[in-house]
Formats: structure tokens, sequence, C-alpha cells
């Protein structure tokens, strides 16, 4: 058993990698022996609007292969089509590829399943603004009910029992198409647990297996899912005589378990209907006993009730009596208590008014307080009036002052300003002044340069030495006589010059000048 095992898993994996049309399926179990041919049956009628038909189709077990009945199944969420499952061969066995919702019908290997699955896509019918368009041709519905039908021909609708797997000697030579080949990469919904509740509930009936049945179950479809009897179970081809018989005999055995079952009703009845009457009479005369019984009872309560209330009526004479002299005391006592009240009354009414005429006292000095301080605020306001005006006069005389302050201070600030203005205006005289003995100065110095080397020539007069008489100190620029003129000019020569004086800025330390030589 073990070695078995082993060798399906290797042949599992033999399997993945031998098959490429199939790679990207969701493999199951694979075996050496092919499945047997698909079962014919009729299509059960579809038993709500929405639901979708998902075909049958053979699976394996340890027992070996059984058939899983086709169905109606409500898909996952609105616009989902389902891909059946199928087997593929490949690398020495087969392998199953399990079926999937998504938005179009991918590759099933070719496998001819019939109602709308022929092979290649789904011509059972189409969503459109989300409700289900069932093609009648193919689906049986009904019309009545459903609205949203339309028929439309299938050429390669299955008549018959065909083969149920691809590759391999007598399987289908399908190939998948671009598109097919593109949609098994899209995003794909598993079955839905009624779908897998209803595979494994077949797996589990002895009746499903293909080695009992020989590929003619007696539960070929069911109109939903993990319904294996009543109304919406369909046999496969061949076997209805079988069901036939069968029902007729369960229909047998029905009828005699009824006839048995209304024979012990009526059995059941009459004994409880002679009981019933049994009781009933017992019940009457028990009835009338304990009327009897009751009067009696009652009788007796009437007249201890009597005599009980002549007690309770003497009594409550006695307490009535009781009562009136108690009453009375009371009414004494009150009486009392309320002269009392009374004097009490006079006492608190004299003090009330003796409190009032002390509380009038009291209003009048309050008054007359109230009077006399209002005379003295009236004073003082007076007095605070006079104070304000002479504060306002006062305030009055200060701003004259300080009006006429500022009047002084603008003749004054206008005197200053006068003032700057002839000082900067002597300044600026000065200044012209200034730069006017420069120029003078300069054009001195150069003319006195010039005339140097003229006056050292011969002249024909003899020239008497005169004694050089010391310079006095250079003064500062600015006190430079203003009325020292210019030297003429060389041209106007006098017959006995003067020698050339030395340069203020150096004054001379000799005594005389040296006396020249005549030619």
């Amino acid at each position: 058993m073990r070695i078995n095992r082993f060798v399906r898993f290797l042949l599992v994996a033999v399997v993945m990698l031998a098959i490429p049309a199939i790679a990207s399926a969701q493999f199951g179990v694979s075996i050496t022996v092919a499945p047997p041919e698909l079962v014919a049956y009729a299509q059960p009628i579809c038993p709500q609007q929405g639901y979708l038909w998902t075909p049958g189709y053979w699976g394996y077990a340890t027992e070996g292969y059984y058939w899983t009945p086709g169905t109606w199944v409500e898909p996952p969420s609105v616009g989902l089509l389902w891909t059946p499952g199928y087997w593929g061969f490949g690398g020495g066995a087969y392998a199953w590829n399990e079926g999937y919702w998504g938005a179009t019908v991918g590759f099933y290997g070719g496998v001819n399943y019939g109602f709308g699955y022929g092979g290649s896509g789904y011509e059972g019918g189409y969503w459109r603004n989300n409700e289900f368009s069932y093609n009648t041709y193919v689906n049986n519905v009904d019309r009545e009910t459903f609205h949203n039908t339309y028929e439309k021909t299938v050429v390669n609708e299955r008549a018959s029992a065909s083969v149920s797997y691809n590759g391999g000697t007598g399987g289908t030579t399908a190939r998948a198409t671009a598109a097919e080949e593109t949609e098994a990469h899209e995003r794909h919904t598993p079955a839905t647990a009624a779908q897998t509740s209803h595979q494994q509930a077949a797996s589990q009936n002895h009746e499903m297996l293909a080695s009992v049945n020989h590929g003619k179950p007696a539960i070929a479809a069911t109109s939903k899912p993990g319904e294996f009897t009543g109304k919406g179970v369909v046999a496969a081809g061949g076997a209805a005589e079988a069901n036939k018989a069968t029902e007729s005999k369960e229909t047998e055995s029905k009828a005699s378990e009824n006839k048995a079952a209304e024979n012990k009703a009526t059995e059941n009845k009459a004994a409880e209907n002679k009981e019933a009457e049994s009781k009933a009479a017992e019940n009457k005369e028990a009835a009338s006993k304990a009327s009897e019984n009751k009067a009696a009872e009652n009788k007796a309560a009437e007249d201890k009730a009597a005599a009980t209330r002549t007690s309770e009526n003497k009594a409550a004479a006695s307490k009535a009596s009781e009562n009136k002299a108690a009453e009375n005391k009371a009414a004494a006592t009150r009486t009392s208590e309320n002269k009392a009240a009374a004097s009490k009354a006079s006492e608190n009414k004299a003090a009330e008014n003796k409190a009032a005429a002390n509380r009038t006292s009291e209003n009048k000095a309050a008054a007359s307080k109230a009077s006399e301080n209002k005379a003295a605020e009236n004073k003082a306001a007076a007095t605070r009036t006079n104070e304000n005006k002479a504060a306002a006069s006062k305030a009055s005389e200060n701003k004259a002052e300080e009006n006429k302050a500022a009047a002084t201070r603008t003749s004054e600030n206008k005197a200053a300003a006068s003032k700057a203005s002839e000082n900067k205006a002597a300044e600026n005289k000065a200044a012209a002044n200034k730069a006017s003995e420069n120029k003078a100065s300069a054009a001195r110095t150069s003319e006195e340069k010039s005339a140097a080397p003229k006056a050292a020539k011969p002249t024909s007069a003899r020239v008497k030495p005169v004694a050089a008489r010391p310079e006095p100190e250079a003064k500062p620029a600015k006190a430079a006589p203003r009325a020292e003129s210019a030297p003429k000019p060389a041209a106007q020569r006098q017959s006995a010059p003067k020698p050339a004086a030395a340069p203020k800025s150096e004054p001379s330390h000799e005594s005389e000048p040296k006396a020249e030589k005549k030619p």
C-alpha cells in the first residue's frame, strides 16, 4: 500500500513536468488508468434565477473513479463564469486540473461536457446589467419565471457519451489558444463551499463509483448542490428503468406503511373516544358530589360569618363609645390649647407693635442723619467746585506763561540762527580771502625764482651794497599783508635793480649781502 502511494506521488511530479499545455493549472491526482466516458443525462430545471450550470465529471478516490453529478450553482459573485475541470494526459499518467470561476471561460481540455460547454468557451448564456441571460437551446429554465432568456443554436452540443480527457490514446487533441493562455494567468476564484461539499458527498456515496454503476449512475445531475434525493434528481441515460423499479417498490412499501398507519390511527381514535366517554362520566359524578359538598360548606360558612358579624358589631359599638369619649376629651383639650394660643398671640401682637414703634423712631433718626449727610455732601461738592474753578484759572495762567516762554524761545532761536548765518558768511569770506592770499603768495614765489638769475647779471651803474635786513619770522598765511602787490614783469627793468629777497619761509642769518663785482 505504501509503495502504491509513493508511485502515485512520483507520477504526479512527472506529470507536472511533462504537460506544458496545462503547466499553470491546479493539479489534483494522477493515475495511469483513463477515466470513463462522460455520462449522458438530461439537465434538471434551473431552481433560481442567477444560478449557473456546472457539468458533471469523473472524480477519483481510493476506490477508483466516482461520478460527481452536474448541478446548478450560485456563483461567488455577479459577473463570474465557470471553467470546468478536466483530465489531461502526459508522462504516462492522467492528472486532474481543477475548475475555477473567472471573468471569462478558460481552457478545459477541449472536453465536450454539453449544455453550452462544447469544448471551448461557453455558449449557455452571458451576463448583462448584473443579470444572467440564459440560452434556452442548451439550458432547462422556466420561461414564465425567467424573462431574461434567448435561444441560439449550438452546433456542437453533445447528444451522447464522449471522451472525458485530453491527450493520450483516444483523448481530445485540443490545445489552449493565445486568449486561453492569457486567461489562465488572470485572477481566479476556486470552487465555492457548496461545490466542494457536493463533490465530497459524491465521493462518499458507494453508488457513484464507476465500478458499481458501470458508467450509468442513478444520480447523474441535481437541481442544487448536495441534494441527491427528491424531484430535482436526474438519472443517467439507461438507468431510468432501474430507478423506476426502485421508485415503484418504494411507493408500494410506502403505501403499505401508510395503510398500517391509518389502521393504527383508527384503533387509537376508538380507544381514545371510549376513554374520553368514561372520563366524562367520572367527571360529571365528581362535579355533582363536589357541588353538594360546596353547598353544605357555604351554609356553615354563612352561619359562622353571621355570628362573627354580630360580635364584630357589638365590639364596634363599644369602640364607637370609647372613640366618642376620646374625641370629647380631645376637644376640651384643644379648647384649652386654643385659649392659651390666643393669649400668646395677644402678647406677640403687643411685642410686634412695640417693635414697630421702635423701628419708626429708628427710621426717623436715620432720616435725620441722612439729611445731615446730604447737606455735608452738598457743602463738600460746592467746595470742590470752587477748588476746581481755582485750578482751572491757575491752569490758564500757566498756559499763558508757557505760551509766552515758547514765543521767547522762538525769538531767541531765530536770533541764534541769524547769528549762525553771519558767522558762516564770515567764515566763508575768510576762507575766500585765505585762498586769494595763498594764490598771490604762490605767484610771488614763482616770480622771485624767475627774477633771481636776472639780478645776478652786471649792470652799468654801481650798486651800493645795502645791508640786508633781517627778515621777520614767517607768519601764518592768515597774517600775510593783503596790500602787497605782485612784482612787475621782467621787461620793465630798473636801472639799478634790487637784489632778490630771500623766501619768507626761510629767514637769512647773514648780516648783509656780498657786493657783486663789476665786469
